[in-house]
């Protein structure tokens, strides 16, 4: 079906009219503002972004809420690119121990890098003694691509990469279509918290992409060839006033045309929180997906959605293994300070092939370590300044130590309104 002017604006009138009539309301305003200036080396670029997001949120009595919120995007990157979108809008509805929810929602697996975002669906939630049991489907034909970040295969890849054009709106704006299911337990009360997830996503392209001769190719292009994939996913955590503990793993079937594969990935989490005057945190994190392996028994980890690794790498997590330590202050309530170091390892010589690594590189696992550091200071209850800045060394691994290092500063500046 083809969506018109005359459909968007009668589902404009769908979604506020009621608003009209609903006496418990509230009405919000945030502007997002980032200055970021980094590059390679002695070189840099400056970029811009803001966002302003205007919301709405009305109970429907003891049953439910209604949330409505859109986004007006500006962006400048050798260019201006302005972009709108609808952002979380749900509604959600409640009795007694069930609680249904549709709409444009948040979702997230519990390792929260298969898939986390925005999704187009329902989810239906049940609670009882023995925890939360919940079922949900969404579909992402109808996102913003560079919200949703899904780009599991080459083409998805070239189609995220192409800039908005509303001349040919219906090719460069929307994500690829995907329908995604999830079958998810958690157990979030006493002092083991737990979730568990059932996650599938099936390819609705029909094998095609946006870059044929007449608009789409053909599938005899093996980057078209439809890709599916289902999870098994586990979470525990032993939170604690001093000592903390979180321990995941996922079990993937990859599904690339008509091959299978089995793929891994897994997450180890530690903090230590000392009873000091003021609140400080240090933590380590590791992180592994699987890669391709020569007996071709495992492949490489493909998440849902792309989330990428570190601040100034922007690595995807597929083939890579991390080892992250944080420390993180608050010395007072309006400010915190955080420094992080990151060391990366790819797995494979085949799936990670970005800088500093190459297609040509067939030696060295070690990617190199990188350095980031944020201030934050919440000047006020509706102004938030957030300073930060760091660095890539490719010359601390053995991949590409003669690489020039990546590094990036920025600026973000947040005002919300009530």
């Amino acid at each position: 079906m083809t969506v018109t002017n005359k459909h968007l604006r009668l589902l404009l009138c769908l979604l506020f009219i009621p608003c009209l009539f609903l006496p418990a309301a509230d009405f919000g305003l945030i502007l997002d503002q980032s200055v970021d200036y980094g590059g390679f080396g002695n070189s840099g670029t400056l970029t811009y972004s803001g966002i302003l997001v205007p919301r709405f949120l009305a109970l429907l009595g003891n049953i439910g809420d209604i949330y409505i919120s859109a986004g007006f995007e500006a962006s400048y990157n050798e260019g201006w690119l302005f972009v709108p979108e609808l952002l979380r809008t749900e509604l959600s509805l409640y009795s007694g121990l069930l609680d249904f929810t549709a709409g444009r929602m948040h979702f997230s697996d519990p390792l929260s890098f298969i898939a986390e975002g925005l999704f187009d669906g329902m989810l239906l939630s049940l609670e009882g003694e023995a925890g939360t049991f919940s079922l949900g489907a969404w579909y992402t034909g109808f996102l913003y691509k560079r919200r949703a970040n899904i780009a599991m295969t080459p083409n998805e890849l070239r189609a995220y990469s192409l800039a908005l054009d509303f001349n040919d709106f219906q090719n460069t704006y929307f994500a690829p279509r995907r329908f995604v299911s999830a079958l998810g337990w958690e157990h979030l009360g006493g002092p083991v918290k737990a979730r568990v997830s059932l996650l599938g996503q099936f390819d609705l392209s029909n094998g095609f992409d946006f870059f044929g001769e007449e608009g789409r190719a053909s599938t005899a292009d093996p980057g078209n060839a439809l890709l599916h994939s289902q999870y098994l996913t586990g979470k525990i955590s032993l939170p604690g006033n001093i000592f903390g503990l979180d321990l995941g793993g996922s079990l993937a079937l990859i599904q690339n045309g008509g091959d299978s594969a089995f793929a891994l990935a897994a997450e180890l989490g530690l903090a230590f929180m000392p009873p000091t005057r003021f609140p400080n945190r240090l933590s380590f994190l590791a992180r592994y997906a699987s890669g391709i392996s020569e007996d071709g028994a495992f492949t490489a980890f493909r998440p849902l959605t792309t989330k990428t690794q570190g601040e100034i790498l922007n690595a995807t997590l597929s083939g890579l293994s991390l080892f992250s330590l944080n420390y993180t202050a608050r010395p007072n309530r309006a400010l915190s300070l955080g420094i992080t170091s990151t060391y990366f390892i790819r797995n494979d010589f085949e799936t990670y092939i970005t800088y500093p690594a190459s297609s040509e590189s067939n030696a060295g696992y070690f990617l190199g370590n990188e350095f980031f550091g944020k201030l934050s200071w919440a000047a006020a209850s509706d102004l938030q300044f957030n300073l930060g800045g760091g660095v890539f060394l490719p010359s601390l691994g053995n991949i590409a130590p003669d690489a020039e290092s990546s590094w990036r500063m920025e600026l973000n500046i947040i005002i919300s309104l009530h």
